[in-house]
């Protein structure tokens, strides 16, 4: 797979989206619109909703040279061939979803404090997610908002891509950017568009470079 472009990391809701059919026109526009990486994220579902959406998903991101990674569940990754896994604090230890995943696969973990991102283990993570950075209702049980000031502190990071995460919008993402942030890990921005492959475009186009 080519470098990873994380610019606009665009992480899928299936309520915003409108179930798996709207997962996917959603992923096609995104994908268009020029997002480098696509994560499902469907906490509510079973797992064979999540096989599935995973195996639909799939055609969509290899025909793009787009990665798509599982959020959690390892199981569903290695079952549906994705290419990577995103955990949180909380889940499975990056060390062991390295092992399980493979040396090849793309291996994200959520931070949202200086502690955490010092406590990594060196070569288990390829990137890192940070946030929420702004208030955010598209996950409940989200730490607190980190707010401009306090990225602005955890920057440049461990010598991995940072993601920011948490609240983002075509009104704010420019200030994550002139921050230093590597991508844009967008949810309702783009699930709950009017145009989402416009809403994709214009966020990557803030970081200079058209889609």
């Amino acid at each position: 797979m080519k470098l990873v472009d994380y610019r606009v990391y665009l992480v899928l809701d299936p309520d915003l989206c409108g179930g798996l059919a709207g997962m996917l026109r959603v992923t096609q526009a995104a994908l268009a619109g020029g997002a480098g990486v696509v994560q499902l994220r469907a906490p509510q579902w079973k797992k064979r909703q999540w096989v599935e959406a995973g195996l639909a998903l799939l055609p969509l991101c290899r025909a793009a040279d787009v990665p798509l990674i599982i959020n959690d569940h390892v199981d569903v990754a290695l079952a549906v061939g994705a290419d990577g896994v995103h955990v949180g604090q909380q889940d499975l230890p990056v060390a062991l979803v390295r092992q399980l995943m493979g040396p090849d696969a793309l291996v994200g973990l959520s931070v949202s404090d200086a502690a955490e991102m010092t406590a990594l283990e060196g070569g288990a993570v390829d990137y890192l997610g940070v946030g929420p950075v702004f208030a955010t209702t598209s996950k409940p049980d989200a730490a607190p908002a980190l707010g401009l000031p306090a990225l602005k502190h955890l920057m440049p990071g461990p010598g991995v891509p940072l993601v920011a995460i948490g609240g983002i919008a075509q009104h704010n993402a420019a200030d994550l950017i002139a921050c230093g942030i590597d991508g844009l890990a967008v949810i309702s921005a783009i699930c709950a568009a009017a145009n989402p492959e416009a809403a994709t475009r214009e966020l990557v186009s803030l970081f200079g470079v058209n889609a």
